[in-house]
């Protein structure tokens, strides 16, 4: 692994499939990451369970290695970055108690993922749902991450987390504790992605492209045949017009146009002059093709890894046990800090 650098962590929660959301704006930046930094991706499991919904038990195993095994087929090197299933290091857990005593209902109470879930829960409000931005602080803060790559929807997370961080580097120094030596925590920083942090649903532009989005057609899973690739982006929603013009684009079309730019790491101005003045259709169809072409080669490697689970299960165990000695490390100075007394 890559120590010595910049610590980058991120992860994606294995409730049902990967989308090309999860793809473009964050797993295909990782491959990139990887190279020059110190990576750890993880699948968050104990995040599925925030909602207070009873999922599938065999079903949330499936869609776990699922998680890890797209992780490879997009290009992340388990020799080069640590891949890890997230409840498989109960440091996580144990942080997090730590944390949420560090944090107070007031700061948890103005997430706007919580204001906005919990008015659509009605009167039983998971505790999780309330609490799960201090397991994300957990995560991040156990592995003295540096960067972590966020969307826009999670930048007040990471602001909590850095709070947090903050709070107890004060309250929890040293003894005789100088200016220069060590805090208790890495103060993490985001890294904002200028293109496709942000994929949309192909049924309203408006809205972030999103695995539980009941509507039809609304979501591009990795493991999509290629005749449901295309059949999605043919009923994409644009707009009431019928051509592409330069000077206005409907959040539809933006979205297609932006997809497209992500894939083909072009400007999306670049892209846009391509359409200028043709019709919607050849818009939806050029657009299908370039996802097949991008996500069919996962999509066959994904199924390949997963037929040999014995290997996937060595790459888990291999990462897990990376993951658990520095979250050990981390953890033994928190407890050393506070006054727990360690085996």
């Amino acid at each position: 692994m890559n120590h010595g650098k910049k610590v980058v962590l991120s992860a994606v929660q294995p409730t049902n499939q990967i989308h090309i959301g999860n793809y473009l704006g964050a797993i295909k930046n990782w491959v990139q990451y990887q190279n020059d930094y110190d990576c750890l991706f993880f699948a968050v499991d104990l995040h599925s369970i925030t909602s207070g919904k009873v999922i599938d038990p065999k079903e949330l195993r499936e869609n776990t290695y699922r998680a890890i095994a797209t992780y490879v087929a997009c290009g992340i090197d388990p020799n080069k970055s640590t891949l890890f299933i997230q409840s498989q290091v109960p440091q996580h857990a144990e942080l997090a108690w730590v944390l949420t005593c560090n944090s107070s209902m007031g700061e948890l109470s103005r997430m706007t993922q919580y204001k906005d879930k919990s008015q659509k829960a009605g009167a039983h409000i998971p505790a999780g749902l309330f609490t799960y931005p201090v397991l994300m602080a957990s995560d991040i803060l156990l592995y003295n991450t540096h960067l972590v790559p966020v969307g826009e929807d999670q930048k007040q997370h990471l602001e909590l987390t850095r709070d947090i961080a903050e709070r107890m580097n004060y309250n929890y120094q040293l003894e005789g504790a100088k200016t220069g030596e060590k805090p208790l925590f890495v103060v993490p920083e985001p890294m904002i992605q200028k293109t496709g942090a942000r994929i949309m649903s192909l049924q309203d532009g408006d809205v972030k492209m999103s695995k539980s989005d009941p509507t039809a057609g609304a979501c591009v899973f990795l493991n999509d045949s290629d005749k449901e690739i295309e059949k999605k982006f043919k009923r994409a929603v644009t707009d009431s017009g019928t051509e592409v013009k330069a000077e206005e684009q409907s959040s539809g079309l933006r979205n297609l146009l932006q997809i497209q730019a992500c894939i083909l790491g072009e400007e999306y101005n670049a892209v846009l002059s391509r359409y200028v003045g043709k019709q919607y259709g050849y818009l939806k169809v050029d657009t299908a093709h370039i996802v097949i072409n991008a996500i069919g080669p996962i999509r066959e490697k994904t199924e390949e890894i997963l037929k040999d689970r014995t290997e996937l299960d060595r790459i888990l165990k291999v990462g897990r046990e990376a993951a658990r000695a520095r979250a050990e490390k981390q953890l033994n100075e928190v407890y050393k800090r506070i006054g727990f007394i360690r085996e």
